[in-house]
């Protein structure tokens, strides 16, 4: 029985999925400080007071803080900024570099004559059967 729990535990999934939450949550937790401590200071500085916590209003003795609600979307919308132009955009470019590949030479050429596909070494058109010289690329 702990034999095949530990065969379980070793297998590469199951260590890799382990990995990725664990620098997911390690990720996580830069991105929320690089909001928390270098956006949110940065817009403090430009449009005032960035703590709307204190906002809220009572009806019938209930308390309605939406200004802890305005704060989550703030930092969600922030987070989100920083994870797509920090990460996600650099990202993207890096795979599309890496996959770029050198365009193939062309298979085909066109009859100088009736303009119809045809293959790169034909000396004659299969459609209007001209005769093809070396320049009718």
């Amino acid at each position: 029985m702990l034999k095949g729990f530990r065969q379980f535990l070793l297998r590469g999934n199951v260590v890799d999925l382990a990995v990725g939450v664990v620098i997911g949550a390690a990720f996580g937790a830069l991105v929320t400080a690089f909001v928390k401590d270098l956006l949110t200071p940065l817009i403090a500085a430009v449009a005032g007071k960035p703590d709307f916590s204190a906002f809220f209003f009572v009806v019938n003795g209930a308390k309605f803080a939406y200004g802890d609600f305005f704060n989550m979307v703030i930092s969600f919308l922030l987070i989100s900024a920083a994870v797509y132009f920090c990460v996600i955009v650099p990202v993207n470019k890096m795979v599309s570099r890496a996959r770029r590949e050198p365009p193939a030479d062309p298979a085909t050429k066109k009859c100088p004559e009736c303009l119809m596909e045809i293959p790169i070494d034909a000396r004659r058109c299969g459609h209007c059967a001209s005769e093809l010289t070396r320049q009718a690329a």
